[in-house]
């Protein structure tokens, strides 16, 4: 039986391998915004894939953080939608809701956002804070952080193995 992420992972690193050096960043990019690949695993697969790894942790970084964007202004919008309507009684939370909501107390959003990516992908941690109420420029500040943290430990990580074992 195979495993989805791992036959994306294989996927985007056969498309890296067989497209144009120029067109090899985009689909980098376009890994990065897929949960659970991050950009990191995008790294990961440009530098595999024969990519500059300054230019894959870039590619890659970047693809995680706009889809994060992109998330985190859908996420407002809907949270501002839910709160402003009008005759909504207040429903208590969920297990999920009561989850982040400890692990925020406990850690802060710098503590959520760079240790989120251990547990889950940045995607999800980012519409966890920003639907409990986090503030759009900090949850994108601290996620954009995070991005950059874990893009640049693997991409060192990786071209520091291939440098030992090369």
């Amino acid at each position: 039986m195979s495993n989805p992420i791992s036959d994306l992972v294989l996927g985007f690193q056969d498309l890296v391998a067989q497209v144009p050096v120029l067109v090899q960043p985009l689909i980098v990019a376009v890994a990065g915004a897929v949960p659970f690949v991050e950009g990191e695993g995008a790294a990961a697969i440009g530098i595999v894939g024969g990519l500059n790894p300054v230019v894959a942790a870039i590619a890659g970084a970047v693809g995680n953080f706009l889809c994060v964007l992109v998330v985190v202004l859908l996420g407002a919008r809907v949270r501002t939608a839910v709160v402003t309507r009008g005759g909504r009684t207040e429903e208590p939370p969920s297990a999920r809701r009561r989850k982040v909501m400890r692990a925020y107390e406990r850690y802060g959003t710098p503590g959520v956002s760079l240790l989120g990516p251990l547990l889950v992908p940045t995607q999800i941690t980012s519409a966890a804070l920003v639907s409990t109420g986090v503030p759009v420029k900090t949850v994108l500040v601290w996620q954009a952080a995070a991005i950059v943290l874990w893009t640049t430990a693997v991409t060192l990580l990786i071209t520091g193995v291939f440098a030992f074992a090369g």
